[in-house]
Formats: structure tokens, C-alpha cells, sequence
């Protein structure tokens, strides 16, 4: 079984700066674990880590699609996995790096299988949450499967459709179909460390960011996509930063008002993810300006001095 070190946490903590540090010590190479830095053209709203900073240690799948390429968990399980195993064949330790709870969950413990969706079901759903948005989905979530409806938050369009359709199309909840993977197997020997902040610190993180990418030239990021063909409706366009800016472009909000709306949207992001990772006993938590002791773990790790969070619940 493979090692591989998992280093994750909410957005603007400072992952990227920290996996280098890393890699450059522990004779690792970076594997994106991010669900948005895969596509091409999207560089500034994801805070993706620039040409430079990828020609300091070798980086992996970042830039491996179009905006208009689908991409889900199962085909990011896939496509780390050869280059985790190209990356052990050349005496190197995988270091995966994102925020991107749900595809790091793929990667250490597979996927549940899920139902065949109704076709019916889903593009009603899907229209319907265009249409009048995920509060009113969840609402009517909480009808069908209120467990699985207070898991989520109102704002979850991807969760949400997903549990809605589920319970329409088979009278089962979600948490059924993943009660019977249970996710008790890992894939790897893993080390899941996340970088932890106090939240205010990390909300005044996300402000300044949000005011760099605008100053990086954000604006023009989105509407280079737009001109490049590549439509508002694509799933990596609807995301957080990218919708706002389109909204801004096409007349419907003030630039203030675009950033204002980013900022909320990801300070709100950022609690969900620290919630995941702290809720989550595979992972240990390190303060952002302690992360030089993840140093000393990754070697204990290696050397098989200490034993892993995944070995001690197996």
C-alpha cells in the first residue's frame, strides 16, 4: 500500500506556500486536490499556484481541462491514482493539496455507489433549482429526509440535489446508500494533516484575497472565459468568485456589489470547510504558524515511526 500525505484546510489559509515548503523538504511532489484548479484559464479566482511557484517542485494535475470538460470525484480518484503510483515509481512521496473535502474522501476510501437516478426526476430537479434556488430545494428536502436535510447547508446545490434526488427516485435517503460503503477501508497509508485558523483571522484572510484577485486582473480572467465561448452556465463559471463576476459583467450587480458578494459567499465556504476537516477523525489539525512541525510528522510518518490515523481506526 502506498503512502501518500494529504494536506488540506479551508480556503486562503495558505496551503499552496506551505505545500511548497514541504515538498521541498520531504522529497514530495504536489498533487492538486482542488476541484477547480484542474481547469485551464482559471488561475486568479482560484488561487492557483502560478507558473513559477509549479517550476519550484513538480506539480500534477493542475491545467488538465477545459472549463467545459466534466469532471466529477470518481474521475479525480482515477486520475490521482496513476500519478501516485508514477510518483512512488520515481522514489517520491505524493502530496496531495486542496480543500476539496468530498474528492479527498474519494481518494483514500472509494466512492459509495449510488442509485440510478430517474432521468425524469433529475432534469426536473435541475431546472427546478434554477429556477427558484437551493433554499427552496432544501426546504422541500427537509420533507422528504429532514436527517439528511440538516446535514446540509441551504446553499449546497450539489449536496442538495443530489440527497433530493435520491429520496425521489428510490424512497431511500442518501445516508442509506452511504451507510452501506461506510468508508471504512482506506486505499492508502495516509498522513491528513489540515491547516488550521481562528476564523475571524481567516475571514480578514479571505477579504484581502478577494481584493488581490481583483487587482491581479480577476475581471478580466472572466471575461477572457466569456470570449473564449465558454458559457455562464458551465459548473467552474457557477462557482464562487467567477458567478459573481459574470453577474457584474453582464449588468446585474456593481462591481462593489460583486465584491461584497464574493467575500460573503467565501468566507461562508471556508466555515463549511473547516467544519469537514475538523469534524473529520482521519485528520490533525496544525495551526497555520506551527506548520513547520508538519515537517517532523511527515518524516515520523515516513519512517514508519508513528502510525497513521487510518491504521489506527482499521
Amino acid at each position: 500500500m502506498f503512502n501518500i500525505v494529504l494536506l488540506s484546510g479551508p480556503t486562503a489559509v495558505g496551503k499552496s506556500a506551505v505545500a511548497l515548503e514541504l515538498a521541498r523538504e520531504c522529497q514530495a511532489e504536489i498533487v492538486n486536490g482542488d476541484s477547480l484548479q484542474v481547469y485551464r484559464y482559471l488561475n486568479i479566482g482560484t488561487a492557483k499556484p502560478d507558473i513559477e511557484e509549479r517550476n519550484l517542485v513538480p506539480h500534477h494535475l493542475f491545467d488538465i481541462l477545459d472549463p467545459d470538460q466534466p469532471f466529477n470525484a470518481t474521475d479525480f480518484q482515477v486520475q490521482a491514482d496513476t500519478v501516485i503510483a508514477d510518483i512512488h515509481s520515481r522514489g517520491y512521496l505524493p502530496l496531495v493539496v486542496g480543500g476539496t473535502g468530498l474528492y479527498l474522501k474519494a481518494l483514500l476510501f472509494g466512492l459509495c455507489q449510488l442509485p440510478e437516478i430517474d432521468a425524469g426526476v433529475r432534469v426536473d430537479l435541475k431546472g427546478r433549482l434554477e429556477r427558484e434556488g437551493s433554499e427552496a430545494l432544501h426546504a422541500e428536502l427537509v420533507r422528504y429526509d429532514a436527517p439528511m436535510a440538516a446535514r446540509l447547508a441551504p446553499r449546497d446545490r450539489t449536496r442538495i440535489l443530489r440527497a433530493l434526488e435520491t429520496v425521489l427516485t428510490t424512497g431511500k435517503s442518501l445516508a442509506y446508500f452511504q451507510g452501506q460503503h461506510r468508508f471504512l477501508t482506506p486505499r492508502y497509508r495516509f498522513l491528513h494533516v489540515f491547516l488550521d485558523l481562528e476564523r475571524e483571522q481567516l475571514y480578514q484572510r479571505i477579504n484581502r484575497r478577494v481584493e488581490v484577485m481583483l487587482e491581479m486582473g480577476f475581471v478580466d480572467e472572466v471575461k477572457g472565459l466569456l470570449e473564449k465561448g465558454f458559457a455562464p452556465e458551465l459548473k467552474p463559471l457557477k462557482s464562487i468568485g467567477y458567478r459573481q463576476m459574470i453577474d457584474y459583467l453582464a449588468g446585474r450587480l456593481s462591481l462593489d456589489r460583486a465584491i461584497v458578494a464574493t467575500k460573503q459567499a467565501t468566507r461562508r465556504y471556508a466555515k463549511r470547510q473547516l467544519t469537514w476537516f475538523r469534524n473529520d477523525k482521519y485528520a490533525s489539525g496544525v495551526e497555520v504558524s506551527e506548520w513547520q512541525k508538519i515537517i517532523t510528522m511527515i518524516s515520523q510518518f515516513k519512517n514508519n515511526q508513528i502510525v497513521s490515523l487510518s491504521e489506527k481506526s482499521g
